[in-house]
């Protein structure tokens, strides 16, 4: 019998599985079988995003799943995410309207803006975009090699407002945010008619993200932490990073509790009461991840972990920097 996930209660009311599975970087042949694999051991919470390139193959995991009774639509937390090219207030319905299509779905648990970035739309597409199906669609769009040729004027809270719209619609449960800053969220939450629930963010013990989660804590928005466990899989596009599962610290609480890296790495967010998601796609690496609640660490193990700060971030956005809302210009 697999563990029962617990939920985390957002300011709405409505729940979300503590622990969930990631989609990115997985290729969409892999993605069928993670997600159905997942799902048959027990996750429910299943994180998506348009740039990823893989919402239809989930889409086809999650009806396969239903179809075979596993599991039933209203068990399950599907979170998309609104991608850069789409922050013109007009875009973003169809936006939402793109992804309930690739997933089969009929509305989302959980809708983010992917990146305070606004990228311009109706660009001829560069050669690193994916084949894009109508304006908004290219991921990058590109006009020569300078990144600043991608950017485009940004007005969050017409976004947000436009947000807002897909739950009166009830195409989204629920809405939020991703890699915001501290001024960022505010920014949002001072205005908003319907709060975000969630900031999803870059977090683990290299970069614990304390200053700003007890911002959100004291907005009452969750943190929800990705690359908990140091993106390994990113290593390659940055030689010479320190790696988060080879630390001698966390190997050491990992020994003592006769648990793995990664297990410590996830439970480590978890005692800090944030969402947090993993990603694999080998089934009994899923699995493994999921046995992290038959374990607690000790206030001693927590205050170490925390010490391992460094603020080091394995998803920098580097070709990002130059645009205004760059959320990584400010300490939090």
């Amino acid at each position: 019998m697999e563990p029962n996930i617990p939920n985390v209660k957002l300011n709405n009311g409505l729940e979300c599985p503590a622990l969930g599975i990631g989609t990115y970087e997985v290729a969409p042949t892999e993605a069928i079988w993670a997600v159905k694999d997942a799902i048959d051991l027990g996750y429910r919470h299943i994180d998506c995003a348009f740039l990823y390139q893989n919402e239809e193959a989930v889409g086809a995991a999650i009806a396969g799943k239903i179809a075979q009774g596993v599991v039933v639509r209203q068990e399950l937390f599907v979170t998309g995410k609104l991608w850069s090219t789409f922050h013109r207030p007009e875009l973003v319905q169809p936006a939402i309207e793109t992804t309930l299509r690739d997933l089969g779905l009929t509305y989302l648990d959980l809708y983010l803006i992917h990146w305070p970035i606004t990228l311009k739309t109706g660009v001829r597409a560069g050669n690193l975009l994916l084949a894009p199906r109508q304006e908004g669609d290219a991921l990058l769009p590109k006009e020569g090699d300078d990144p600043k040729a991608l950017f485009a004027d940004s007005d969050l809270v017409a976004t947000w407002q436009a947000m807002e719209q897909l739950v009166e619609k009830k195409l989204a449960r629920s809405i939020g945010v991703s890699n915001f800053n501290s001024q960022q969220v505010a920014l949002i939450d001072d205005v908003a008619a319907i709060k975000p629930v969630t900031n999803q963010v870059e977090c683990h013990p290299y970069l614990t993200q304390k200053r700003l989660k007890e911002l959100c804590s004291s907005r009452d928005i969750a943190v929800t932490a990705y690359s908990p466990l140091g993106a390994p899989g990113r290593r390659m596009f940055r030689a010479g990073e320190p790696v988060l599962m080879d630390d001698p610290e966390i190997r050491r609480i990992a020994a003592s509790h006769k648990k793995t890296p990664a297990q410590v790495a996830l439970r480590y967010q978890i005692q800090n009461g944030n969402v947090v998601l993993s990603k694999s796609v080998r089934k009994e690496r899923i699995k493994e991840n999921m046995n992290i609640f038959d374990f607690e660490l000790s206030e001693e193990e927590m205050t170490a972990l925390d010490g391992l700060n460094r603020n080091h971030r394995y998803v920098p956005m580097d070709w990002m920097k130059e645009h205004p809302n760059y959320p990584f210009k400010i300490e939090f």
